[in-house]
């Protein structure tokens, strides 16, 4: 790791924390990982035939996240050169990296679902809680919405922010750009559809594969926060431990295992999607009944979280200064 990613990497957080992605340049331009989503739904149309085998399907998907990856890796690499070769490039190499974490975003509609469940019910608190996830927001009640929502912003705090924050400390922005490639191909085909369980088999292992580190450290990010947030750092933890494997996938449990056991409460479970019901198992063995008031606290621990590795950057980019 070059010394100067350090302080690269504090600014950008600092600056996704306090400005995040501003609407109007997203109405101008659009936003890098709108660009790969362009790319990938290209792709799908073109690559992804109902009248192919799967085998054939299988390697259309892997030459779709190959060249997505390779698209990014380029785009890091020419922005990383490009600021290296300027005075203060590190400023603009740090607003380039800010635009591929999602702290501020993901605060923001994680709070919305809990202002919309205390100020209009539950129909409001459903179709908040619709636009970050994809279960049947019809088929939830008020604790099923808070419980959705606290899901998402543990699984999210890994994906969004602490996995973007890694690739970037390990490879650079160029590996930054190919983790969010990754992660946003995933999202876009990485499903068990007819359409995409072949042509997004790729994307959907690789994005596993990568989100394996992340998805650790953010468990214990957590388990250390509650320490400060009237949480319980043994129960986070031995959440973790007992049940995050049982989760359907490799990464998810543990950060939702994580964030029940420090809350108290149980998250996870059988949901429905599409009107298909997923039996999933159950993170942590706290209270079901869920409510806005706990999406707020979910909210407060994640934001511990964040400080807690913000001061970890902070510390080691004193100490390799030193």
């Amino acid at each position: 790791m070059p010394p100067e990613t350090l302080p690269i990497a504090l600014l950008a957080l600092l600056l996704d924390a306090a400005i995040g992605y501003p609407d109007w340049i997203f109405r101008a331009i659009g936003h890098p990982v709108t660009w790969v989503g362009a790319l990938i739904s290209l792709a799908d149309r073109r690559l992804n035939r109902e009248s192919s085998s799967r085998g054939v399907r299988k390697l259309a998907g892997v030459l779709a996240i190959v060249c997505g990856i390779a698209a990014a890796l380029a785009t890091g690499l020419i922005v990383q050169r490009t600021a290296g070769s300027l005075h203060y490039g590190w400023v603009l190499t740090a607003i380039a990296a800010s635009t591929l974490f999602a702290s501020r975003s993901l605060h923001a509609h994680v709070r919305d679902v809990a202002a919309a469940l205390e100020m209009d019910g539950l129909e409001g608190g459903r179709r908040a809680v619709s636009r970050i996830v994809g279960r049947d927001p019809e088929t939830l009640d008020s604790a099923g919405v808070s419980r959705a929502a606290i899901e998402s912003l543990a699984e999210n705090a890994s994906d969004g922010v602490v996995a973007p924050v890694f690739w970037f400390l390990v490879l650079g922005l160029p590996g930054l750009a190919a983790y969010k490639a990754i992660n946003t191909a995933d999202s876009m085909i990485g499903h068990r559809t007819p359409r995409h369980e072949a042509f997004g088999w790729a994307a959907a292992r690789l994005d596993d594969l990568v989100n394996l580190p992340a998805s650790r450290l953010t468990a214990g990010l957590f388990a250390a926060a509650a320490f400060f947030c009237k949480g319980s750092p043994a129960s986070a933890m031995r959440a973790v431990f007992r049940d995050a494997n049982r989760h359907r996938s490799p990464n998810a449990g543990w950060p939702e295992a994580a964030m029940a056991g420090a809350l108290g409460l149980k998250l996870a479970g059988p949901r429905s999607y599409g009107g298909v019901t997923v039996a999933d198992a159950y993170m942590g063995d706290g209270r079901a009944d869920a409510a806005s008031g706990d999406i707020r606290r979910a909210l407060g621990l994640a934001k511990a979280a964040w400080l807690i590795m913000l001061g970890a950057i902070a510390a080691c980019t004193l100490i390799a200064q030193a």
